[in-house]
């Protein structure tokens, strides 16, 4: 049996090596042999997560034309990443790329410390702002006025409350998509919609397709279900999607699923173009796979008269490949913890069939809220303000890192909650220990991947701003003379919850 998941092509290979000559080398560094420099090359790929974990390298013979170097050097770079555990081969099935065995595998997440216990340390690992108030009140209020009805009833609703699936289905026909509430569920967040859906799709053992890097909690969720990820390097910068890449992995490794957030990606902040997703659609479709969208960010958009490319669903109106997932958490609050789902209605009804043997429904109160909400107009005004508060977030964390942090390197996203961050060759699990030692809470990439990629990465939310944003940056560039110069103590293990 193949231990490779995907490929990457001889001349995918060498443009990607080529990319990197643009990088500036270290201080007083020296040219090292061919071999050593190939070598490297590929490794830092490999942690950078731009050639995933379990991809088949081309042979020795066709990556030496690509590249013009003699075979002999492909091949004494090869050993050189075997013996590193950056190379696994079999004969009869060739090479593929893998992580050294002392790198613990992501698979638990960064617990949000409870306010209490905050003190003096700056939390930013979860990706999620106060309520905006006084809108959570207003909803409450106004929810507890609208419970009498229901309450003479059983509360249990599997498919969610008919006004707000009708709500939802609305909202969705007013954005150019035409959707009937019977193409709705109501969910216990964004995790329990992509729960649901994984668990009827996906059994054990079945392919999901993966952006890399892409969201920690949902990467942790299918590993428990059973699923085996693939994961689908993401371009570098804003650029986002390779869409020859996806039709290749969709192709080859042919999975059942695949996920992806379209809509200012966590943790790259990427905004897919229109005609990004109707190619991602259309490819989908033609492998067979059903196609999860992720929206939570998609009202994050944070520039002024900023105009948003149409839904992912706009190019699979009637929800056969493409499954929506949306949710409160990120545009209105954490804490009001209602998702839904839009798909095809038989899909739906199996969604809600299943749900007997899970959560049976989410709870009507904060149903209810978010259905004041939507129907009143606060839904806008609260979002607006929730942009604004992000924006100013967004505008002092990134001046701050720039003073502070200035090999750090990173591309400005137009919305969303978060920036990914390149950490100048500095390893983001030490830096996440070395954070905690300063006083500042930091998930580093590895949580975003698969096999222990994105080690030169940390993931910074728009979670505070003005002085204490400053001051974040600060302990960061604490942090990282620490780990420049040493700091002592454990690896973090990157094995968790981030928000």
């Amino acid at each position: 049996m193949a231990h490779w998941t995907s490929a990457v092509g001889a001349a995918q290979l060498a443009r990607l090596l080529n990319s990197q000559q643009d990088r500036p080398a270290g201080p007083g560094s020296r040219r090292p042999p061919a071999y050593r420099a190939l070598a490297d090359g590929i490794r830092l790929l490999v942690l950078e997560g731009r050639v995933p974990v379990a991809a088949r390298l081309p042979a020795e013979r066709e990556l030496a034309l690509a590249l013009s170097v003699s075979r002999t050097t492909v091949a004494a770079a090869y050993e050189a990443l075997r013996t590193e555990g950056f190379l696994g081969s079999r004969r009869g099935a060739g090479s593929w790329t893998a992580v050294p065995a002392g790198n613990p595998l992501p698979a638990r997440g960064l617990e949000p410390l409870p306010p209490e216990a905050l003190g003096s340390m700056i939390d930013l690992g979860c990706a999620a702002l106060p309520a905006p108030e006084p809108w959570l009140t207003r909803a409450t209020q106004g929810a507890l006025e609208e419970l009498p009805p229901y309450a003479h009833t059983h509360g249990d609703y599997p498919a969610g409350l008919p006004a707000l699936r009708a709500m939802l289905a609305e909202r969705y026909t007013a954005r150019g998509v035409p959707t009937m509430p019977e193409q709705i569920m109501v969910t216990t967040g964004a995790m329990g919609a992509i729960d649901a859906i994984c668990h009827l799709f996906a059994g054990r053992g079945e392919r999901i397709a993966v952006e890399s890097p892409s969201y920690a909690n949902i990467l942790q969720l299918m590993r428990e279900a059973g699923a085996r990820l693939v994961p689908v390097a993401m371009s570098e910068g804003l650029g986002g999607w390779d869409l020859d890449r996806w039709r290749q992995v969709l192709r080859e490794a042919a999975p059942r699923l695949a996920y992806v957030v379209a809509d200012f990606h966590n943790p790259t902040g990427a905004l897919a173009d229109e005609d990004q997703r109707r190619r991602l659609v259309d490819t989908a479709r033609s492998a067979g796979t059903v196609l999860i969208v992720d929206e939570t960010m998609s009202e994050l958009y944070l520039e002024d008269g900023m105009e948003m490319p149409r839904r992912v669903c706009a190019f699979d109106p009637a929800g056969s490949t493409v499954i929506t997932v949306g949710s409160a958490s990120k545009a209105f609050w954490a804490g009001l913890r209602i998702g839904w789902v839009r798909a095809a209605p038989d899909v739906i009804r199996s969604l809600v069939a299943a749900r007997a043997y899970a959560d049976l429904g989410t709870p009507v109160l904060e149903q209810l809220a978010v259905n004041w909400l939507l129907s009143t107009g606060g839904w806008e005004q609260a979002v607006e303000l929730r942009r604004a508060q992000a924006r100013e977030n967004r505008d002092a964390l990134v001046a701050a890192v720039r003073r502070e942090l200035p090999a750090w390197e990173f591309s400005v996203p137009q919305g969303g909650l978060t920036l990914w961050v390149r950490t100048g060759g500095l390893s983001g699990s030490r830096l996440a220990v070395a954070g905690e030692r300063v006083g500042v809470r930091v998930p580093s990439g590895p949580r975003f991947g698969v096999d222990g990629a994105f080690e030169g990465y940390v993931r910074l939310p728009f979670t505070v701003s003005g002085a204490v944003a400053e001051e974040a940056a600060v302990r960061l560039a604490a942090a990282a003379r620490l780990v420049e110069t040493g700091v002592p103590g454990p690896v973090e293990d990157p094995r968790t919850f981030v928000a």
